[in-house]
């Protein structure tokens, strides 16, 4: 069904909230990153398999590495792949010189690299959470790499 007013309406939507994300980043980057940093259901699932996140690329290779036991619960798959792409993000805002958090107009934070690339780190982390590809340690040596 093709309602021209309500694809006006959720189109302005998407760009508020957008605008939203993008100014608070731009008023507090470093308040913004922590929060997108806490990834609060990412670091219980891999505390519950005895792993730590301590802020490392070897932790990306230890989460390729577990069993991916949160599949059984569909609900819990995209808040835990959202966590692991933020943390993902963070890995790279944290050890990559020049890479910094952005906000595309729809909402949608993204790394964005010294070279000008984009990563979408929230639709990596949601895909490794569902299918296990792309790894969270692969997708870090890429970015690393330019």
């Amino acid at each position: 069904m093709n309602i021209p007013f309500l694809a006006n309406w959720r189109g302005r939507r998407e760009t508020e909230q957008g605008a939203g994300l993008a100014a608070a980043l731009a008023d507090d980057p470093e308040g913004v990153a922590e929060l997108f940093s806490e990834c609060q259901l990412l670091r219980a699932q891999a505390r519950s398999a005895g792993l730590e996140l301590d802020g490392t690329p070897a932790s990306l290779e230890a989460l390729d590495q577990l069993m991916p036991r949160w599949r059984r619960d569909p609900e819990a798959v995209p808040w835990l792949g959202n966590d692991a792409g933020f943390y993902l993000g963070t890995l790279i805002v944290r050890t990559i010189p020049e890479a910094r958090w952005q906000v595309w107009p729809n909402g949608q934070p993204v790394i964005r690299l010294a070279s000008g690339r984009e990563l979408n780190v929230v639709e990596s982390g949601v895909s490794w959470a569902v299918t296990g590809s792309p790894e969270l340690s692969q997708a870090y040596a890429e970015a690393s790499e330019g």
